[in-house]
Parts: structure tokens; C-alpha cells; sequence
């Protein structure tokens, strides 16, 4: 029996072990994540997602696992797939829908729908659609899985004549099909691949164009009654509108739903409306028409109400605050907003490269048994924690506390335990059970690999800026630490811009104080988790006086007496990479810079990226109403004024921060104006590459970083800058426990 531990004492503990060594980047080889925690109908088991990385495939394998909310036995893995995800309970327990992707001839397929019997046997496919099915949700009693699909009826058709999937490679010697035949049919409808664009949104980071044709649509499926019968999908809602969030109702005869039936989404602010679809068929109806967005929806216990998260009544601002709300399923019903008066950030996440890669999964709120309170996540000055709200109204108050990241959690019995993970400084992150302060540990999948790590806990420090405003920091600082010597300084500057550092585990900032650096990691003003003014002050102001927020934060490192204030290097990706560019165009104080994922130019990224469209609070206007404006605030206007050596890294697949609009236009002008430069490209990586990449791009990543601040801060000896490549490795990954023969314990 694992002993209950405190959070509050456990997460802060040090970790001894004899003969430690220090971090490297390509200890992500051995890295294990947990996510999507969901705990059984019973409350006694969770299950959840299980990731690692296969260095011979440079990719990410998915297990499905279970363990017991005891903590009473170690953690049984579930399924033997590869790409197995999105645990969910049948409503009796005996059965958890899952998703799982395959191959087919060497080729990745979407992934489908499964089911596994917790008695034992092989999973039974439960969808086979040509575009695959996400997202599962349970009947309450238990005799349908409502999910989405992007399939479309023409593509159903291909599927029945048996047509090869679209791009899949045709033979060079093939015959020309007969007339009239099935092939002939498939070659005269098959697809073009030429793109026609008529909406302002076309595109999405991480995705790819998006297909107006195939909008994503609520579909359902019946559990067979044996495996011998054939479940069949059925499509509930159509049209060229998506829809998404499926919520059952407790009497199981419609799946509600969010969407925004309006032709260009882009001319309308961002908002949702709810509408349900009977089960047995019929026109959709709308429920709800709200003018502010509807996320992470759930159903009271009596199905008469809904809790979700919104910007509920703000104008658009650079930043609003994430508020939660409560609606009733009536007409005419407005939403009752719980939080006006709370200024923190509900839903919140912390910024980190350490997430469970392409885990899926999320968070919602949970209703208490009576549905008197809600429980929700909660932002707070770098922390992640549970705070439970009074669905009437009234002052909130704290279910869990600590110095961490709840990043994930659900609970089946209103909200009294939790099954959550929670990552720290020095732990990646795991699976706990937790009770308000009390918890239990229930996984451990890294403690071998980091008992042997010497990670460092790093300094968490508040000093003032220019303007007296308190400013927000953490230092992270070499495992031989020694106040008597001077360190070189990397400033990490996180993006967003509305983002936010804090008690979250980051494999970066750990090797870069490996490799003897101080770290610093600051949450300059714009910064998420310490509310909506600070938030927001940086409206129509950014760069601005968010640059100045970090020198004053290097400026205080220096004053303490262990920085070497001539070897200073900043980096940081997205609003990161733009915030270092500015500063490289502001002073010359640094002896080195990194530049990521970056912006130099606001009027390029305005025409290019996947999402400018949605953000006009940035700026007055669009760049041809005030190109002065745009001019003036991006790098690529003051670029002769940059002598500091700086390297770019950018991803090919990258819209949110095309290539074009960033490090590319500075690496060609620094090139003509002969400084010193270098440009990474990443091929088919896209925004997400330092959290979701290909793992040994990942590990490339870091070594660039890392190579260029040791080139140019130290003065050592290291390989080209250009020549730095990928090495073997070889990863002592302990075995993997097979799938269990019998069903675990209940």
C-alpha cells in the first residue's frame, strides 16, 4: 500500500540518489508521460493514456493503462496498439471506448473507434470511416457512443466501390480500367487536388488546409449486442457547418451540441450556440443562441443546467480572461457569470515542453452530486490548482494548493476525489489521486531515470520593473551552484504573448543549467495567471513596455552578484522569438541570441499566418489602414541596428508563424549586411515543434540552442554550427510490462 502523502510536502522534497549525473537533452528517449486520466463509474480504477518515445520509429507510441485510485497495485497496461488514446468508461464499467490508429500498407490511417471489454478479449471495432472518428462519449445507459467525424457522404460512396484513398500512389504499368467498371467509376470521381479558397480561414497550424467540404458532424454508434454483429454509424447532424462537444441528455434520447452556423465564422466575433439532435433521427434545434463562446461544456446532475468557460460579455481585448459560467436549458435563458468578480484564469495552462505529446485529451469542469458547486482549474501567479465554485453565486475557495501544475483531472463522484496529474519543477508528471490537500501518488514511470538525474529547483524571485509593477520570475541554476563564481545568463522567454511560465517541469530549462547555465524565465506584463489588467496591459503596445519588464529582470539577476554581465544570451519561440528579436534591435548587451518560431515582421505574418484574422485587439487595424503602426513595431524596420550574433529556428510547416514573416526575412538582411547568422529549418515541423515535434528533431532543437550560446558566450570549440548532427543513441528503456491475459482487479 502506497503511504498518503501531502502535496504540499511531497512535490518539494529533493530527490537522493547516489551517483547522479546531469541531464541531457536526449534523455527524452527515455521520458514517459501520463494523460487523460478517467476514473470508472465505481471510483475505484483510473485509466488513462500512457506515451514514450520510439527512437527507431522518431515518433510517439500511445498505450492505454489502468491503475487503482488506491494506489494498492502498480499499473496494468490495457491495449498493445501503438496509437491508442481516449480512454473513456462505459457507464456500468465494463467496457472502455477508445480511439486507435493503424496502418494499412505502410500507410497512416485515421484513427477509429474500439472497445475493450474489461473481462478480457481483444478490442472490437466499432467504426470504420473512410476520414475516422474522435472525441467518444458514452449514453448514459450505455447503448450508444455519440463521436465526430469529418467523413462526408461522397466519401462514404468511395469507401463502398472500394476506391483507393485519395494520394495513395497509383502503379506505373496499371492497365487503363474498363468502361463501366468499379475502377472506371472511382477514376471519374476521384478528387482534384487543386485547392479553390473562398473563406478567409483555410488553413490551421498542426493541421494542414481545412476542408470546407468535410466539416466536423456528430455521428453516433450502437454497442452491438454480440461481437458477431456489424455496429453501423450514424450521421446526426449535416451541412457545411462544424459541430462539436457532444453532451448526451440524462434521458438518452438527444446529443447536444456546439456550433456556429454562419457562413465566414471569421466576420463574427467568437462565439457558439448550443443545439440538440434526436437519436432517432430529425432536424437539429437550437437550444441556445449566445453572442460569447461556449467551452468545455458539461450537464448537470439533472440536466437542466450547463457549466462551460467563456469570455462571457467582454469586449475583444488582446486578452480576456477566461471566465466560468452557468446557463439554463431554457428559452431566452442568459448565462449566470460565476467568476466577474474572480481575477484569476479558469481553465488555465501553464507553458512548458513537457506535455503529454499528442496525448488528446483535456479538462472540464465537474459538477458536485447536488449540483450546488462546480469545481474547475485555476491560474493563479505560475500555479495550477482546483478551486471550487458555488453554482449561485457566491465566494469560491481552494480544493487543492501547492507550488505545481494540475494539468489534468476528472472525477465521477462530484467532485470529492480527483484523478489528476501534476507535474513540478523536477518531476515530468503524474497520476495522483487527490483528495483536497491529501494525495496519493499512483504512477511513477520516471522515477528510475530521474532519482539518477541531479535536477535543481529552481528560484522563484519577484522584483520590480520600470514602472514599480512587480514582475514575476523563476532562475534556474546549475546543479553545482556556487554564489561565489560569475555564470553565463540565458534569458527563456515564454510566447503567447498571453501565456505564462510557472511550477511546471521543462526539459530546456533543466539542460541548459546542466550545461552551466543560469536560466532565467520571467512572466513579463501580458503574461496569463495574474489578471485581466496585467493581462491586457499590453494591448496595441506589443513590444513595448513588456521588453522592458525582461531587462529589468536580467538587471536583477546581475545585481545579486552571480551573473557574468558579458555573457548574456536571450532566446525564446513564437511571441518568445518576437520579444527576442526586438530586444536584439533595442541593445546590444547580449552576447548571443535565439531566435524561434518568430515574427519580424507583423504586416507579413498579417497577410500569412493561420490566425491573424481572429486577432484584430493586437493592432488598430489591418496593416493597410495603418501600415505605420505595423512598421513600427516589427524587428525587420530596425534591422542595421542588430550586432548581436543570432540564430533562427524555424519549422517549414509553420502557419502560425510562417517562415516568411519571421527569421527568414532577418537571416537574408543580417546576410546582406554580413553579421553573423545562422537559419535552422525543420522540415515538416510545425508551431508545435519544441512540444510535439519529431523526437530527435527535438533533441536537434536543443542542441542548436544550446551550441550556439556555448559558440558565442563561452568561446568554445564547437562543431560548424552547421555541422551539428544527429548522433546514435542508445536508449535503456526498461521493458514494457505486456498486456495483461486476465482483466485487472476491480
Amino acid at each position: 500500500m502506497r503511504r498518503l502523502l501531502f502535496l504540499v510536502l511531497f512535490l518539494t522534497l529533493p530527490l537522493y540518489a547516489q551517483q547522479k549525473r546531469a541531464i541531457t537533452e536526449k534523455d527524452i528517449f527515455q521520458f514517459q508521460w501520463v494523460g487523460d486520466p478517467q476514473v470508472s463509474p465505481d471510483n475505484t480504477r483510473v485509466a488513462f493514456a500512457k506515451v514514450n518515445v520510439s527512437a527507431r520509429r522518431d515518433g510517439y507510441e500511445h498505450s492505454l493503462w489502468t491503475v487503482p485510485l488506491s494506489g494498492a497495485e502498480p499499473p496494468q497496461r490495457l491495449t498493445s496498439g501503438r496509437r491508442d488514446a481516449s480512454p473513456r468508461w462505459s457507464p456500468d464499467g465494463k467496457w472502455i471506448a477508445f480511439t486507435r490508429a493503424t496502418e494499412r500498407d505502410g500507410r497512416p490511417q485515421p484513427g477509429q473507434i474500439f472497445l475493450l471489454s474489461m473481462s478480457g478479449g481483444e478490442p472490437i471495432q466499432l467504426t470504420d470511416l473512410p476520414k475516422g472518428a474522435g472525441n467518444p462519449v458514452w449514453s448514459p445507459d450505455g447503448k450508444w457512443i455519440a463521436f465526430q467525424s469529418t467523413t462526408s457522404p461522397e466519401d462514404i460512396e468511395r469507401a463502398k466501390r472500394r476506391c483507393p484513398p485519395e494520394g495513395a500512389p497509383a502503379s506505373a504499368t496499371a492497365e487503363p480500367p474498363a468502361p463501366g467498371s468499379a475502377a472506371a467509376a472511382c477514376a471519374e470521381d476521384r478528387e482534384s487536388d487543386v485547392r479553390v479558397i473562398t473563406r478567409a480561414v483555410y488553413r490551421q497550424d498542426n493541421q494542414g488546409y481545412l476542408d470546407p467540404k468535410r466539416p466536423s458532424h456528430i455521428w453516433v454508434v450502437k454497442i452491438p449486442a454480440n461481437t458477431e454483429d456489424k455496429p453501423q454509424s450514424l450521421q446526426l447532424t449535416r451541412g457545411s457547418f462544424a459541430a462539436g462537444e457532444p453532451l448526451w441528455s440524462p434521458d438518452g434520447s438527444k446529443v447536444y451540441y456546439t456550433t456556429l452556423q454562419v457562413a465566414e465564422p471569421y466576420y463574427e466575433l467568437p462565439r457558439s450556440d448550443l443545439y440538440s439532435v434526436a437519436v432517432a433521427g430529425g432536424e437539429p434545434s437550437k437550444v441556445l443562441g449566445l453572442n460569447i463562446p461556449i467551452g468545455a461544456p458539461v450537464l448537470s446532475p439533472d440536466g437542466k443546467r450547463m457549466a462551460f468557460r467563456s469570455s462571457a460579455n467582454q469586449p475583444v481585448r488582446s486578452y480576456s480572461q477566461t471566465d466560468l459560467c452557468v446557463i439554463d436549458l431554457a428559452p431566452n435563458a442568459q448565462p449566470r457569470n460565476l467568476t466577474a468578480d474572480f481575477d484569476w484564469d479558469i481553465g488555465a495552462g501553464l507553458t512548458g515542453d513537457q506535455a503529454p505529446p499528442r496525448a488528446g485529451g483535456g479538462t472540464r469542469p465537474v459538477w458536485s452530486k447536488d449540483g450546488a458547486s462546480i469545481v474547475d482549474v485555476v491560474g493563479r501567479e505560475g500555479r495550477l490548482n482546483l478551486w471550487r465554485f458555488p453554482a449561485a453565486g457566491g465566494k469560491p475557495a481552494e480544493v487543492t494548493k501547492g507550488d505545481h501544475a494540475l494539468m489534468r483531472f476528472h472525477s465521477v463522484d462530484g467532485g470529492q476525489t480527483f484523478a489528476a496529474l501534476i507535474s513540478t519543477p523536477v518531476v515530468i508528471g503524474d497520476l495522483y489521486a487527490v483528495s483536497g490537500i491529501a494525495t496519493r501518488q499512483l504512477t511513477d514511470f520516471n522515477q528510475k531515470l530521474f532519482a539518477g538525474l541531479n535536477l535543481t529547483q529552481p528560484d522563484e524571485i519577484w522584483y520590480t520593473s520600470f514602472d514599480g509593477r512587480k514582475i514575476h520570475t523563476w532562475a534556474q541554476k546549475p546543479p553545482d551552484f556556487d554564489p561565489a563564481k560569475k555564470y553565463p545568463l540565458i534569458l527563456n522567454i515564454h510566447g503567447g504573448p498571453h501565456a505564462a511560465y510557472g511550477f511546471i517541469f521543462d526539459h530546456e530549462f533543466q539542460w541548459m543549467a546542466a550545461r552551466g547555465y543560469v536560466v532565467l524565465y520571467p512572466n513579463p506584463r501580458g503574461s496569463t495567471t495574474y489578471g485581466q489588467d496585467f493581462g491586457n496591459i499590453i494591448q496595441h503596445n506589443y513590444p513595448g513596455d513588456d521588453h522592458k519588464d525582461l531587462m529589468a529582470g536580467v538587471d536583477e539577476l546581475i545585481k545579486r552578484g552571480y551573473i557574468d554581465d558579458k555573457m548574456l544570451g536571450i532566446t525564446g519561440g513564437s511571441g518568445g522569438g518576437v520579444l527576442t528579436n526586438w530586444a536584439v534591435t533595442q541593445t546590444d548587451r547580449f552576447a548571443a541570441a535565439v531566435s524561434q518560431r518568430d515574427i519580424s515582421d507583423w504586416t507579413s505574418w498579417w497577410y500569412s499566418a493561420d490566425f491573424t484574422l481572429f486577432h484584430p485587439s493586437w493592432f488598430k487595424g489591418p496593416p493597410f489602414e495603418d501600415p505605420e503602426d505595423f512598421k513600427r513595431r516589427s524587428a525587420i524596420t530596425y534591422v542595421k541596428k542588430i550586432k548581436t550574433p543570432i540564430a533562427f529556428i524555424l519549422g517549414d510547416s509553420d502557419v502560425r508563424t510562417p517562415p516568411n514573416s519571421g527569421g527568414e526575412q532577418l537571416f537574408r538582411a543580417l546576410k546582406y549586411l554580413r553579421r553573423p547568422t545562422a537559419l535552422v529549418r525543420f522540415p515538416g515541423e510545425s508551431h508545435e515543434l519544441s512540444r510535439s515535434g519529431q523526437p530527435w528533431h527535438r533533441v536537434e532543437r536543443l542542441q542548436y540552442i544550446v551550441g550556439w550560446f556555448d559558440k558565442y558566450l563561452l568561446g568554445k570549440d564547437v562543431p560548424a554550427y552547421a555541422d551539428v548532427m544527429r548522433q546514435e543513441v542508445s536508449i535503456p528503456n526498461p521493458p514494457e510490462p505486456a498486456v495483461p491475459k486476465s482483466p485487472p482487479k476491480r
